[in-house]
């Protein structure tokens, strides 16, 4: 072996050598971030499987001992606490709400991403204005508004106010504006409406984006905890988020049932992200909205 040959094979291996370590030390470093933000989650689970005392110990443990499921069965059972309508409630609200976002989004987004009007981006400037005004100010209209419409303690009024948005239209468009026109002008040289073209054409490819925006829709509703306080009145209209608040002045402060409350409210929240996850992340990165 020439000397040259030598030298280019130690070079070789400490290049390799280099790499191997920068990998480890990249996949050590994700899987300490990973730690760092997992391990509340981990603790509210383990806590809600924790005696009233040993909840409330300090300093904590990690590991419940014993190992009970008195929590659940306390608020799942109470009559005061009807965890499960409340739960049920959510989902109804959640569901309902995302899919009239992601309707009056698509239906206003795609017109200020492919048609020409005139006020066409005066239209859309103002409605990217009203993202600069704090949701709280909307509060007391929207409660005359729902008064007047006898919505009071009902489903619906936490469900209609929020159903039309403009991060949902801006969102929508920036992905409308991605896709090819040519599929467009294709549909329509083949006699396609505009209606159909938006239906058949452009909708198919948005799922991405639609699926997207009906789950970051979905998580707002479910997550929503003022406003249904203001508008939800009888333990049985409640929404988990307000229901769940209750448990704190109710039994005084007991942490096993408050980190139990918060699993099940937990629950549907990592499901969807985690069925819906690839296309949360297709649809953030054609959408133009990173970071």
């Amino acid at each position: 072996m020439t000397a040259t040959t030598r030298d280019r094979t130690r070079h070789t291996t400490r290049h390799t050598t280099r790499q191997t370590t920068r990998t480890t030390g990249r996949y050590v470093l994700l899987v300490l971030m990973g730690l760092l933000f997992v391990s509340p989650l981990l603790f509210m689970l383990v806590t809600s499987f924790k005696t009233s005392t040993e909840a409330s110990a300090v300093p904590p443990t990690w590991v419940p001992h014993p190992f009970t499921t008195q929590a659940y069965t306390s608020i799942l059972g109470a009559d005061g606490t009807p965890v499960l309508r409340w739960f049920v409630n959510s989902m109804i609200a959640g569901i309902a709400n995302s899919a009239l976002v992601v309707a009056t989004a698509a239906l206003a987004a795609y017109p200020l991403a492919r048609m020409e009007f005139r006020g066409k981006r005066f239209v859309f400037g103002a409605i990217v204005a009203t993202l600069f005004v704090p949701p709280v100010i909307l509060i007391i209209p929207n409660y005359l508004i729902v008064g007047q419409l006898k919505w009071l303690d009902t489903l619906v009024a936490v469900i209609v106010p929020t159903a039309a948005g403009a991060f949902g239209v801006f969102f929508l468009r920036q992905f409308f504006l991605q896709l090819p026109l040519e599929l467009e002008e294709a549909a329509r040289l083949d006699g396609a409406s505009t209606f159909q073209i938006f239906t058949r054409v452009v909708l198919p490819l948005s799922k991405p984006a639609l699926v997207t925006l009906a789950l970051l829709a979905f998580l707002t509703n479910w997550n929503d905890f003022l406003w249904p306080v203001y508008v939800l009145f009888s333990p049985e209209a409640q929404t988990l988020p307000a229901g769940l608040s209750t448990l704190q002045s109710a039994n005084n402060v007991r942490y096993d049932l408050l980190m139990a409350g918060a699993v099940i409210a937990s629950l549907p929240v990592v499901l969807l992200y985690a069925v819906a996850q690839r296309f949360i992340i297709e649809g953030v990165s054609r959408s133009g909205l990173k970071g």
